[in-house]
């Protein structure tokens, strides 16, 4: 099945995932099907959760930080700014400190902690993370192209909402314990019941966004998530580790893409010792993908002759992706 076929058999997968070791061609790949779904009349949004995003450089446009920005009919590319969401994250979280409690101002040792806390290496990815909560959970376009990070990150990224969850399971319980034993102090005083419980009401609201987020994620009728792999030994074994990982987090897998496959006219050609030792050497690691991955193999993309950047390479690659 090619990787045409995986769209047109699967109308209501709408979130697409691309993922692999950084400089595979995740970007480019997530560029081109973008275009192609907006070619047929799809309405598309691709985006980067990568902080080091190329969507930029590709689209040869300046959509970093800017939201949605229209790149043709039907497409919409977005860079996500996580520093300008930890800002935002900083924001609320003074606000609701100063509504919850009814301070005039935010205490010095709490202020101290939000500073601290907002310079972990963990906040760009949960300022990330939560981007992607909102652009999800909105739903107003008919496909999601994730560019994804690099898999040390994404299995990072994608194991949050269970990591999010469990935390939040944990502190609601207690909260809600909290909350019975305040209301039944309020009776055996005989006062007023106690007002709505802010925090709780808080809790509730972060974990259904979140649950309405990897409800979507780890749904294999809504979702499909591409590897995409090169003919090199190193890269097929860590592709092959992080598969394995992927499918522990419920991550749909629906294939792989090889990617920068020499051209096989080049066997026939009078070409130096090097490049033909190279055409070899992938011969070989073809041979062992087609082994290893079988017909999970969607596509195979040649090494082009200069890099995917602006709209008429990336149609010629969404060509030879999609036919």
């Amino acid at each position: 099945m090619s990787l045409k076929d995986v769209f047109e058999k699967n109308p209501n997968r709408r979130y697409i995932m691309f993922g692999g070791k950084g400089g595979l061609g995740k970007t480019t790949f997530s560029a081109a099907t973008a275009y192609w779904l907006a070619s047929q009349g799809k309405k598309v949004l691709v985006f980067s959760v990568d902080p080091q995003a190329s969507l930029t450089d590709i689209f040869q446009k300046d959509i970093f930080g800017k939201g949605p920005v229209k790149i043709m009919e039907n497409l919409w590319a977005q860079e996500i700014d996580a520093d300008s969401h930890i800002k935002n994250y900083q924001g609320e979280i003074r606000k609701k400190i100063l509504d919850m409690y009814g301070f005039d101002q935010i205490p010095e040792e709490i202020e101290d902690y939000i500073q601290a806390a907002s310079a972990e290496p963990a906040m760009e990815e949960s300022a990330i993370f939560d981007a992607v909560v909102d652009i999800i959970v909105e739903g107003k376009y008919d496909y999601y192209i994730y560019d994804l990070v690099p898999l040390g990150h994404a299995l990072y990224y994608l194991s949050m909402a269970k990591v999010y969850d469990e935390w939040i399971n944990k502190i609601t319980k207690l909260r809600e314990e909290m909350r019975e034993y305040e209301t039944m102090v309020a009776k055996i005083k005989r006062q007023k019941e106690t007002d709505e419980d802010k925090i709780l009401t808080e809790l509730m609201y972060i974990k259904g966004r979140i649950n309405a987020s990897s409800g979507i994620l780890t749904d294999k009728e809504k979702t499909a998530f591409f590897f995409v792999v090169v003919p090199e030994e190193m890269i097929i074994l860590d592709t092959q580790k992080a598969a394995e990982l992927f499918a522990k987090f419920d991550v749909p897998i629906a294939g792989y893409v090889v990617n920068r496959v020499l051209p096989t006219e080049l066997h026939t050609q009078n070409v130096p010792a090097y490049l033909k030792n190279r055409l070899a050497m992938q011969d070989g690691y073809l041979d062992k993908i087609k082994v290893t991955l079988g017909d999970q193999v969607k596509g195979f993309v040649p090494e082009l002759e200069r890099d995917v950047t602006g709209l008429a390479m990336i149609e010629k690659l969404a060509k030879i992706m999609y036919g």
